[in-house]
């Protein structure tokens, strides 16, 4: 049983998805905000980078455990019910991080707005999956998924801005503004998003232990995690080092490292919604085989870069991050149609933590190949851009194998 009927009308379904996509901006954002406000954690708590390093893991490594014990009750429940609790922990959370008095409650407070942010990401595309038909989920999810694209690009601004001009607040002004911001949210999402329970009715055998381990184990759903797997080392090993390698080989002033964000974010905001409408119209494999195949010349590119024109930088990086976040709109859309709704929301969330354990190891492979020269420059940028190439083309190939693998009734 499907849920789309329970949304009404197209106005009903556009506010809808305007209220998951505020979700998954405002747990993004929260994220992103960190990045910048290095330099005043370590000087306001008195941290090294090593701590300020674990700071920022705390998050991720807690979202990623917390989206495999999701696995327990994600299922269990009613899909609107789980969803404005753990936003509202999520908020709360969030809260307590700009209110921490010192580094160690800011770490715990971290590591709990991680945990409700990871299980939430998860679950806006289980709903997704479980209220849109396929035929139309592809633009769903660009809608949805255009909110990473809005966050990536307005975190790092805006976190600089708030810090920076409220002085009283410092470091802690961002995350109070995320919590108000989310509270408005939740009012919204509370008004807009209907029961989902069509999921509930259906029996299950078994020990819950032994259901989680069956879809962690079987064939098809192991060449879906590793093809998810895949899709983040493919991105996230040559990501966090674009800025260090355009400043240091490329001979990219600082002062426009900002510009490859922000011209990178509204490019992926605009073309979200296109690949998705794409993706439904053309197939959602053809369209994903088509940008892993282009999304390799920018990569490539970026990794090999000579000192260039600026103008020829912004070409190359906003190429690269429209296909490399292209890809992931029929990524989830394929992935989401491989269970039955009576597990989806179990499988995503083992997807979530999958993702999150890729693109934390693929940045962390990256960091050990990777070395600063003695001339300051950046050395073996190219392998990891080989490495990440050889990623792409296995997703290419296997996306064949996890769409045929099962063949379900269109949802």
């Amino acid at each position: 049983m499907t849920e789309h009927h329970a949304l009404g009308g197209k106005r009903k379904e556009q506010f809808f998805l305007i209220s998951l996509a505020g979700i998954q901006f405002t747990h993004i954002l929260d994220f992103m905000i960190m990045m910048p406000l290095g330099p005043d954690f370590i000087r306001e708590l008195n941290i090294n980078t090593h701590e300020f390093g674990l700071l920022l893991s705390s998050y991720t490594f807690a979202a990623a455990i917390a989206g495999v014990l999701a696995t327990y009750f994600v299922d269990r429940f009613e899909r609107r019910v789980l969803l404005l609790s753990l936003y509202a922990c999520f908020i709360i959370a969030t809260l307590l991080c700009g209110l921490a008095p010192d580094y160690p409650s800011l770490f715990i407070a971290r590591a709990f707005a991680g945990a409700f942010g990871g299980i939430l990401g998860s679950l806006v595309q289980t709903i997704v999956a479980d209220s849109i038909p396929f035929e139309r989920r592809g633009k769903a999810l660009g809608t949805v998924m255009s909110a990473f694209s809005v966050s990536t690009v307005a975190g790092v601004p805006l976190s600089l801005l708030l810090a920076n001009n409220i002085p009283f607040l410092g470091w802690r002004a961002p995350f109070i503004f995320i919590a108000l911001i989310s509270s408005l949210i939740l009012y919204l999402a509370y008004r807009n998003i209907p029961k989902i329970e069509g999921h509930l009715g259906q029996a299950q055998e078994g020990s819950r232990l032994s259901q989680i381990w069956n879809i962690l184990v079987a064939h098809q759903h192991l060449r879906a995690f590793i093809f998810m797997a895949l899709v983040m080392m493919t991105g996230f090993s040559v990501i966090p080092y674009i800025a260090l390698y355009l400043t240091s080989n490329v001979g990219i002033d600082n002062a426009y490292i900002s510009l490859v964000y922000l011209f990178g974010g509204i490019a992926t905001l605009m073309s979200s919604r296109l690949i998705g409408h794409m993706a439904d119209r053309y197939g959602k494999v053809k369209i994903f085989r088509i940008l892993a195949i282009a999304s390799l010349i920018p990569l490539l590119v970026t990794t090999n870069l000579m000192p260039v024109p600026l103008w020829l930088v912004l070409i190359n990086s906003t190429a690269f991050f429209i296909l490399i976040s292209g890809r992931m709109i029929p990524a989830m859309a394929i992935a989401s149609q491989m269970v039955e709704a009576k597990i989806r929301g179990t499988f995503m969330s083992l997807v979530g933590s999958v993702q999150m354990l890729a693109s934390g190891l693929a940045s962390v492979i990256a960091g050990l190949v990777v070395t600063i020269g003695g001339d300051g420059k950046m050395e073996h940028y190219n392998l990891v851009g080989y490495g990440a190439a050889a990623c792409g083309l296995l997703t290419f190939w296997l996306v064949g194998y996890i769409h045929n693998d099962k063949k379900l009734p269109k949802a």
